[in-house]
């Protein structure tokens, strides 16, 4: 039977190849969307939008919108050029400005948010701030974020800023809580296609389901494509930190994996298999 996986697009989340999401605010202030050629780059707009670009883009740009959803992807390379993203429920403009460039790194989906503290943990290992709210970090008083995006987003956000932002940059959740993961301190079943060690991290839990944290290191001298449709068992949503690991003993070996589960944490993982003694191989009439 397949594992019941649902890719998520964070930290993305979790894809999101599945990274984490790099959340971006709308306060009115153009956003800044750079693409590599040749590598489509999804932006979460979570609203029904038409787009309107310049005909400088013809024949450069590919552009689709669907469910919310719009997904660029560039050609060639061209500098900053405005896309104009109108809201067909209400008429409410987005500025989006576009660039590309060659690249071979892999760009992050895009999440739009519309209220509330945003900042975002990227594949580079550092948090990014939107908007204006540097100011909102450097105060001390920080107020408790809305829930206004799903569940599994807000865990693997919290978990992946958790991890790898500064402590003050981390986005408040109400009611989020550590929990406690009595799990093996390998999961051999996980990830049985791959050769990776995968190890538990952290975890939390919110409104009846947990987000785990694991270690997943490469032991190969390969480098590992990451595909979170392989995973073994049931989870809501898996999302990676990075979508590939280097060869063993690099530093890119190792990433983080986000897990978001419903209900205890162990109860989402298969069985590990029981180790074989000695005793077990006797056969009848073997002497003790």
């Amino acid at each position: 039977m397949k594992p019941n996986v649902l890719v998520a697009a964070v930290f993305m989340v979790m894809p999101i190849v599945v990274s984490a999401v790099e959340l971006m605010k709308w306060e009115r202030i153009p956003l800044q969307i750079p693409l590599n050629v040749g590598q489509e780059r999804i932006v979460f707009v979570d609203k029904n939008v038409r787009v309107g670009f310049p005909p400088t883009l013809n024949g450069k740009l590919r552009v689709q919108s669907s469910g919310g959803a719009v997904y660029l992807s560039a050609s060639e390379a061209f500098p900053v050029t405005r896309l104009q993203l109108q809201n067909k429920a209400n008429g409410e403009i987005i500025l989006l400005d576009v660039s590309a460039a060659p690249g071979k790194s892999i760009r992050e989906p895009v999440q739009l948010v519309y209220d509330g503290e945003v900042s975002s943990a990227s594949t580079s290992d550092k948090t990014r701030i939107s908007g204006n709210e540097q100011t909102a970090v450097i105060s001390e008083r920080r107020k408790p974020a809305k829930l206004n995006t799903p569940l599994p987003v807000v865990l693997t956000r919290y978990a992946a800023q958790s991890l790898y932002g500064p402590l003050r940059t981390v986005e408040p959740v109400v009611s989020i809580t550590n929990t406690a993961l009595k799990l093996p301190s390998r999961l051999t079943t996980l990830y049985p296609s791959e050769p990776v060690e995968v190890s538990p991290l952290a975890g939390w839990s919110l409104n009846g389901y947990s987000v785990i944290a694991l270690l997943v290191r490469n032991t190969a001298t390969v480098n590992v494509i990451l595909n979170p449709r392989m995973l073994q068992g049931e989870f809501i949503s898996a999302a990676f930190q990075h979508p590939w690991l280097g060869k063993a003993g690099t530093p890119e070996d190792t990433t983080v994996l986000y897990l978001v589960v419903r209900g205890r944490p162990e109860g989402a993982f298969r069985s590990e298999p029981m180790a074989v003694t000695d005793k077990t191989h006797q056969t009848r009439g073997t002497p003790k």
